[in-house]
């Protein structure tokens, strides 16, 4: 994917030649790499489970009349007054016990399960800042062995809590952790593995977050309450902290970081596993050290304003952010819509899990034959039509199946946005354009729970809302250029030039063959 990037930077191509493109030592790191999704779909997507839909009926003040009482917040008393419910009975036939019924989160204190998914998707905004920050300074394995400490031990304890605001507290310090695993596993991945593997391994790698989608319901049905709920998916990532013993520093930071003797050894390793000859190794720390001292060094101090001080630059960024923005709200909202689908909860959730699996396969099986466009605005259409089909068709057992394709969708969106980002940016300012695409990705997030939940008002308006979000990125799809089989841009100067460029090598080519 960024063939021309290692071109131009030796040290990358000889490390790569070191250590292989792909081989045991790889697969064994980026199996154990892949399981720290688990715990980041858990934790994502627990808010289903820890605050599901629950009918209750107030029972103080009792009321005066005769009315049924379910689901109201008022009462006629005595005098003929309104009173405000401070007491209720809920339906514990399902879950015995839930965050709403532990902490009343119903009438006026009802939007306070959204702003607990709020905090969460937040946390995991500010975890990607912290850790990214941390892991450029001090490696890559110190911090993710830190972030899965912390992810295990807040998380035990906010199912332990008593009160709403400490439970909040914990499981916003769980989702700063859960940033920081989901970040650093992936850039380690990256480091590793040869460019023909990138874009694969890119997607094979959220194939754990699908099936922790999976168990989720299942550890929900097995616990029945949130205490054990929360507990059950915390305590399997104390199991991860074992990749202290497994998973080695990133050579290639060890290598720019100026630590050439500790990258010998991890490399001397990887050469004998993979059976790569190890004057490979001799080669990448010889190399590195001549071309630390010969290559020419950008001084300027890129930043995240770079994506927006030229106008062709300005307008593909704007385009790709919002198009992050959608995706993220959509996914994660769908996800918690579909928890209040009519029905059997489990089983929606499931179903909506499953149907993530297919998405991965489609872009797995097209990302390399087909233009990352097209399968980003066919992913974004699918979504956005099924969307609004719920509304046409406005059938329960319709709404589940149509719910589904959108999430199918939208698993097929993510990655190829990932992908389109990380190909569309220049070098320069790559890890900052795909960094504010992740931003925009998490503000959505934060808000799709209150969406998700405006069905209580009028039923049309979730889909509604994502499905025109997810229309509205398929259009500005069409205002992109491709990247598909490109040379990638490098610079500020490039970047700017590349629809351009693209446009004079289409009508070139067009003029050629005629």
């Amino acid at each position: 994917m960024l063939e021309k990037a290692f071109k131009d930077h030796i040290p990358l191509d000889v490390i790569q030649d070191a250590m292989g493109i792909m081989g045991p030592w790889h697969i064994v790191i980026a199996i154990a790499l892949s399981l720290v999704k688990f715990p980041v779909a858990w934790h994502q997507l627990s808010i289903v489970f820890l605050a599901p839909p629950t009918n209750f009926s107030c029972i103080s003040p009792e009321s005066s009349t005769n009315e049924s009482m379910v689901m109201k917040c008022y009462v006629n008393v005595d005098n003929g007054t309104m009173e405000k419910c401070n007491k209720f009975r809920y339906d514990r036939r399902i879950f015995r016990e839930s965050i709403i019924t532990e902490w009343d989160l119903v009438c006026d204190r009802e939007q306070l399960a959204n702003v607990v998914q709020s905090c969460t998707m937040f946390g995991v905004l500010l975890g990607n800042f912290l850790f990214s920050s941390v892991a450029d300074r001090i490696g890559r394995k110190k911090p993710l062995m830190i972030a899965i400490a912390l992810q295990s031990v807040t998380g035990v304890i906010s199912s332990y809590a008593v009160w709403f605001e400490l439970f909040l507290f914990f499981k916003f310090l769980s989702a700063i952790a859960t940033g920081g695993t989901m970040l650093i596993s992936f850039v380690l991945l990256m480091e590793i593995v040869g460019i023909e593997w990138r874009s694969a391994m890119s997607i094979l790698f959220h194939v754990p977050f699908i099936i922790g989608h999976l168990t989720t319901p299942l550890v929900s049905y097995l616990t029945h309450t949130w205490h054990k709920f929360q507990l059950a998916i915390s305590i399997p990532a104390i199991c991860l902290l074992s990749y202290y013993w497994i998973i080695p520093e990133s050579p290639r930071w060890l290598l720019a970081t100026g630590k050439p003797a500790e990258a010998e050894i991890i490399l001397l390793k990887a050469a004998r596993r993979n059976k790569i000859p190890l004057e490979n190794v001799n080669r990448a720390i010889d190399s590195h050290e001549s071309q630390k001292l010969s290559r020419r060094i950008d001084k300027t101090n890129y930043n995240v304003t770079h994506l927006f001080r030229t106008p062709n630059m300005r307008f593909k960024s704007i385009c790709i952010f919002i198009n992050w923005f959608f995706c993220g709200i959509c996914f994660f909202g769908l996800a918690q819509y579909m928890g209040h689908i009519d029905g059997n909860i489990f089983i929606n959730v499931t179903i909506s899990a499953v149907v993530e699996l297919p998405g991965t396969i489609v872009v797995l099986c097209l990302i390399s034959r087909v233009s990352r466009l097209k399968i980003l605005m066919g992913a974004n259409l699918l979504t956005g039509l099924s969307l609004l089909l719920i509304v046409i068709i406005n059938n329960p057992n319709v709404t589940l199946y149509l719910a589904s394709l959108g999430i199918a969708g939208t698993a097929i969106s993510f990655p190829t946005i990932y992908l389109y980002s990380s190909e569309i940016f220049p070098t320069v300012v790559r890890n900052n354009g795909v960094g504010v695409g992740s931003v925009c990705a998490r503000l959505g997030s934060m808000i799709a729970p209150y969406i998700a939940t405006l069905g209580k008002i009028q039923f049309w308006l979730p889909p509604v809302i994502f499905g025109l979000g997810q229309l509205i990125g398929a259009c500005l799809c069409l205002l992109l250029p491709e990247t598909m089989n490109c040379e990638l841009p490098e610079t500020i100067e490039d970047g700017e030039n590349f629809r351009k460029q693209a446009s004079v090598q289409s009508t070139s080519s067009e003029h050629n063959n005629t």
